[in-house]
């Protein structure tokens, strides 16, 4: 189930507001979760038997870590696992089965096939057979990289003491399934919703903001992601183009997935406040930042913060020398860029990325880009993450290096080509294209605009949202680009 559908829009969000304003509060964890596991379970019911394994193993682990800690689940909360304190063996075992498990499904599931297809390609080069180990062909369970993040933040933040284990298994599906954020984020931690769980406030402020974020987010879907789509999917369908051509396409994708991945974020954080729960930000202008280093304060802030606080700062940071700094940098970039998908275009995409940020890092005051006007700062930056786009659109490493070529003005246009530029600039998707652009650079945040609602604002949010219903009726279901990891 998607949320710009007719079955999600006027179907299961009317019954879960209905239920969640007419039930007892001490039934809403387990009605939530019920309703969650339907949610997912909409297009492959045997999804939901892999997301239930990986989230009982941790909440096991959860309970294992207390144990071999001597805790008690009913004690004082200054009582649970200090921090600093060295853990014992046993709550070593209880942390590494769940990375294990977590790793493990994540591993078999997104990566198994990549690796194998590699290994396979090696062999039949040194002429040991086309394939020596079969591939398995397996679907990819949607949302499974979220929640799995998701799940193995809770045993980690157990581990250490930041967060205290659940004795209610119920509570803790809960927190893992809530389908707002399920199937592409942002990714929540533990501690940020425990006390939501069993406490949390119902107002019409809430509500009301709440509705406000999912109109705007169904907007930024369906009136301006999906046009940004066609006119990428023309570009990178091409087997060359005009170099201005090239540029337009790309900027349409960098515009189709900005605004189809925020738009994903705006409704998931405007659900959660209809149901009584408040999340993260998870987009903060990312196209207005100045730096590579700046963009990952803005972009995905849930997914960076993450890796940021479970893989940058384990392996050291900043704080082993200037040389292992870029080796970390580049590390949590590559694993970042796997995290997106198994191909060597995500890797490419991680490792530019990773570049940039050692490349600022080491260059640091003396970065001539730091004395350029704000403007040209912020023009470099959006043409550099373009350049990534590059590779994250691109459905191969061959097709990426083509697009470039295209983009430096070095390809063999065919004559085809005009048919192509007559799909891109049908006037109506230019339009679009410039209402992105003023958006993106002119006006404020969703996170911004819906702080205070007068009616003028009130009336925007209802008015986009009705037009997004009205064009739902002339678009085939498009799910959200992230829902693929």
């Amino acid at each position: 189930m998607i949320f710009n559908s007719h079955i999600f829009i006027f179907c299961f969000l009317p019954l879960v507001l209905v239920l969640n304003y007419t039930l007892p509060f001490r039934s809403l964890t387990l009605v939530l979760s019920v309703l969650s596991y339907v949610f997912y379970g909409w297009a492959n019911p045997k999804w939901v038997l892999l997301m239930l394994t990986s989230s009982y193993i941790d909440y096991f682990c959860g309970l294992a870590l207390a144990k071999a800690g001597g805790q008690r689940l009913d004690g004082p909360d200054l009582d649970w696992l200090p921090k600093g304190e060295p853990r014992n063996r046993a709550q070593k075992v209880a942390l590494a089965v769940s990375m294990t498990s977590n790793l493990g499904i994540l591993g078999f599931f997104k990566y198994y096939d990549f690796f194998v297809g590699n290994v396979n390609e090696v062999c039949h080069a040194i002429g040991l057979g086309p394939e020596v180990i079969r591939l398995v062909h397996i679907a990819l369970p949607a949302g499974v990289s979220f929640y799995t993040f998701v799940s193995m933040s809770y045993a980690i933040d157990v581990y250490r003491g930041v967060a205290r284990p659940l004795r209610n298994p119920i509570d803790f599906q809960c927190y893992v399934s809530l389908f707002p954020h399920l199937i592409a984020g942002p990714i929540i931690r533990y501690q940020t919703v425990a006390e939501q769980i069993r406490h949390r406030a119902f107002t019409y402020e809430k509500f009301a903001r709440g509705v406000a974020f999912f109109s705007l987010g169904l907007s930024k879907k369906i009136v301006l992601a999906n046009p940004m789509g066609y006119v990428a999917d023309a570009a990178f369908a091409a087997v060359s183009l005009h170099w201005w051509d090239a540029w337009y396409g790309l900027f349409g994708y960098a515009f189709q997935i900005y605004f189809d991945f925020s738009g994903y974020s705006d409704m998931a954080v405007g659900l959660g406040l209809m149901i009584g729960f408040v999340f993260m930000k998870n987009f903060d202008d990312p196209y207005r930042a100045e730096s590579i280093t700046d963009v990952w304060r803005r972009w995905h802030i849930s997914l960076s913060t993450w890796l940021r606080d479970y893989l940058y700062v384990p392996l050291g940071g900043n704080q082993r020398g200037p040389a292992m700094t870029y080796v970390n940098l580049m590390t949590v970039m590559l694993v970042g860029g796997l995290w997106h998908g198994a191909s060597w275009n995500f890797v490419l995409w991680g490792a530019l990325h990773g570049g940039a940020l050692a490349a600022e890092r080491l260059l640091g005051s003396r970065n001539p880009l730091l004395r350029a006007p704000h403007a040209v700062r912020i023009a470099v930056t959006f043409v550099v993450m373009n350049i990534g786009w590059v590779f994250f659109r691109a459905a191969s490493l061959p097709d990426s290096l083509r697009f470039l070529e295209s983009l430096a003005g070095r390809a063999a246009v065919p004559p085809g080509a005009n048919a192509v530029a007559a799909l891109l600039y049908a006037p109506y998707l230019i339009l679009t294209f410039a209402a992105c652009a003023a958006l993106v650079w002119l006006a404020p945040q969703a996170w911004d605009f819906t702080q205070r609602l007068t009616p003028i604002r009130i009336a925007f949010c209802l008015g986009a949202f009705a037009v997004s219903v009205a064009l739902l009726w002339t678009q085939t279901d498009s799910p959200f680009l992230y829902y693929q990891f």
